[in-house]
């Protein structure tokens, strides 16, 4: 279904740890400035009562009753009842939350939970990274088409979606995609998610500077100094995002390995990907070596930077071959390929885009 022609408005929020921004969204699209609250509250009734207040404020806003509300939320949480478990960075979120049924109670409309991984991979399935590469290939004269997608979220957190053949993919138990547990290449006794978020990024500067933490700059300053735009130690900053590539590498690899299609980077540390990209890239494309001392190729699929090197990931390799016993020919690609690339709509817009189409999904199917 064209979801991105939909008349249908839905309700959204964008759910952190430090703000609640609201929404209301039409064809894909926020019709609105966002409705904006802090997220630092004292208890639970006040955090409850400021979502209500938000959704109330952008349902007052608009001229069309809404058919659903959508939104992205922390977990651990069984999504597909509503029910939010407890929260790490928002504590007030203890013993199980039935937050759905409440906003459904409010509202008198469906209402739709899922997490920000899952939602930004499925808006830049509809509406971004995957058809533009679609459209892309099919200009080229390529046979090839994609049908799904990995979506990752490199920020606080290590955040992760799949898509497959037009399909969000949520798992039995709402965790699908979290590949925020996988083991860490580089520190096996941790989580990946330790070296490849912006505290990881933090964390490597400021050892290798000699740096107090509460001297050590943010992210976007790290990414300045490496690329010699601020002063700063250069070598710590490049070492920085390089942990990063080769920490995300390792997880990347495995779950696209899994997947087969293509993977979209999103997240506050997806602005620095000329810094770490062709490193994440080159990374996942490495070789093994077997105990006879063969080697073979990390992924039995070659993995290119969609941003630095999309001209040769377009190019067709399909060959024409005969039918055997036949008079036909058909056309085959052996070259077996996925590209990596940054999001095209931005992490929110693709949350947005993503809770727009789950939400009419969801209608949908009742």
């Amino acid at each position: 279904m064209d979801y991105l022609n939909d008349e249908r408005i839905v309700l959204t929020l964008d759910a952190g740890g430090t703000k609640l921004a609201f929404n209301a969204v039409k064809g894909g699209q926020e019709i609105m400035e966002p409705v904006r609250y802090s997220a630092s509250v004292d208890s639970l009734d006040e955090f409850l009562e400021k979502i209500i207040a938000g959704f109330r404020a952008v349902a007052n806003g608009i001229d069309s009753k809404p058919v659903a509300i959508s939104f992205a939320f922390p977990g651990p949480a069984d999504y597909e009842n509503g029910i939010i478990g407890d929260l790490q960075n928002l504590p007030v979120f203890r013993g199980g939350v039935a937050l759905g049924r409440m906003l459904e109670n409010e509202f008198g409309i469906p209402v739709f939970i899922n997490n920000d991984g899952d939602l930004f991979a499925y808006g830049e399935a509809m509406n971004g990274l995957l058809p533009e590469i679609n459209q892309l290939l099919k200009n080229n004269g390529s046979v090839k088409k994609y049908n799904n997608l990995l979506g990752v979220t490199l920020g606080t957190g290590f955040g992760g979606g799949i898509v497959s053949r037009g399909v969000l993919i949520t798992g039995d138990n709402s965790a699908a995609g979290e590949i925020n547990r996988m083991r860490n290449c580089k520190f096996p006794q941790t989580s990946i998610e330790d070296s490849v978020t912006i505290r990881a990024v933090k964390r490597v500067y400021g050892e290798i500077s000699g740096m107090k933490e509460h001297e050590i700059p943010e992210p976007k300053e790290i990414f300045e100094i490496a690329n010699g735009e601020k002063p700063g130690n250069q070598e710590a900053a490049r070492k920085a995002f390089r942990e990063l590539a080769v920490s995300a590498a390792g997880a990347v690899a495995d779950a696209a390995s899994l997947i087969d299609g293509l993977v979209v980077i999103g997240g506050g540390l997806s602005g620095a990907w000329s810094i770490f990209l062709d490193d994440m890239v080159g990374e996942m494309n490495k070789k093994y070596r077997t105990f006879g001392g063969e080697e073979i190729d990390r992924m039995e699929v070659k993995a290119f930077n969609l941003e630095s090197d999309l001209e040769r990931f377009l190019k067709d390799s399909s060959l024409t071959i005969k039918v055997p016993y036949s008079k036909e020919q058909v056309k085959y690609d052996p070259v077996k390929k996925i590209g990596i690339g940054v999001s095209r709509l931005g992490t929110s817009g693709a949350v947005s885009v993503g809770a727009y189409a789950f939400a009419l999904d969801g209608l949908n199917r009742k």
